[in-house]
């Protein structure tokens, strides 16, 4: 397509792994192997709590729409990466383009609101153990996830608009492997310093706000858990947020080298390496942080394949 004269963008190339194209076919069958067992423990997870009615408590409904939203997510961009791993010509249409990321930033907004809402659940368990089914019913849960959907949908429908609203007439050429917000702006022909301030600030709103109520919670959980006068009814209180500790640090830790950093400081090299693990390797070990290591988990699992493998006529 010619752009010289100011051609518009109709297309997008990528270019995410141009520098290792002799290991292309290598990575292909190193990443389905985890693509499809990231889907199948996503699977397993929902198919066990919904199953079993032991696990019909809130953090495990929490645990089941994060197990469908890590789902979702890979499932916008690993697909397509994989066929453009085999592909000689790795295109997507500028409309692809733009609904590869309002998906993938709907899913991943939402994902930090819902990180919030599960710290306040497990802030309400320790906290209020007494109130706990009384305010955390299954009305408020639903009211929590559906907040953070809605503002998953918000946010990635500004940004989206914003990005795509801007001119692209000189370059289609994105040094990336799916259409994160970097990348494109990269190649835009024209974007304001206000356009670049008002996403980055929206970047600092989805990361930080968050992060702040779960700083709160476990402040709270802190101090309750150290009131706890046994040193193992302090392991077993704290045994419970463990796994959504280490689900927080490795999200935010990724999303905040990815997003909170100014356009100067973009190195595709490093953002795609960062973004495999975070599109590859935290949706297949989220699931398992939380399931694995929760003995309720696996006996309901046990349970469930019980009576799978023994169905009662």
């Amino acid at each position: 397509m010619e752009r010289g004269n100011g051609t518009v963008v109709t297309e997008f190339v990528f270019l995410g792994f141009s520098s290792l194209a002799g290991l292309q076919r290598l990575l292909f069958v190193a990443f389905l192997p985890l693509y499809l067992f990231t889907l199948g423990t996503n699977a397993i997870i929902v198919s066990t709590i919904v199953l079993d009615r032991a696990l019909h408590a809130p953090m495990y409904f929490f645990l089941a729409v994060l197990s469908c939203s890590e789902t979702c997510y890979t499932f916008v961009i690993v697909p397509k990466m994989l066929v453009d791993l085999l592909a000689q010509k790795k295109t997507i249409s500028f409309l692809g383009c733009a609904i590869q990321m309002f998906t993938f930033l709907f899913l991943g907004c939402s994902h930090s609101f819902l990180l919030a809402a599960m710290g306040y659940d497990r802030y309400v368990a320790i906290c209020n153990p007494l109130r706990y089914t009384e305010l955390m019913g299954h009305g408020v849960c639903v009211g929590l996830v559906a907040a953070a959907c809605a503002c998953g949908f918000t946010i990635a429908q500004i940004i989206t608009s914003m990005v795509f609203h801007l001119p692209f007439r000189t370059s289609n050429q994105l040094r990336h492997y799916f259409c994160d917000i970097a990348p494109v702006l990269t190649v835009a022909s024209h974007h304001s310093r206000l356009s670049q301030l008002v996403i980055f600030m929206i970047g600092v709103f989805v990361l930080v706000v968050p992060l702040l109520l779960i700083l709160i919670s476990y402040i709270r959980i802190i101090s309750a858990i150290l009131k706890i006068p046994s040193s193992t009814g302090r392991y077993k209180a704290f045994s419970t947020c463990a796994s959504h500790l280490i689900v927080v640090t490795v999200h935010y830790g990724c999303a905040s080298f990815i997003y909170l950093r100014p356009k100067s400081s973009y190195s595709s090299s490093q953002d795609t390496l960062i973004s495999v693990s975070y599109t590859i390797l935290t949706p297949l070990f989220n699931p398992m942080i939380y399931s694995l290591r929760n003995q309720e988990f696996k006996s309901a699992l046990r349970r469930v394949m019980g009576h799978t493998s023994y169905p009662i006529n």
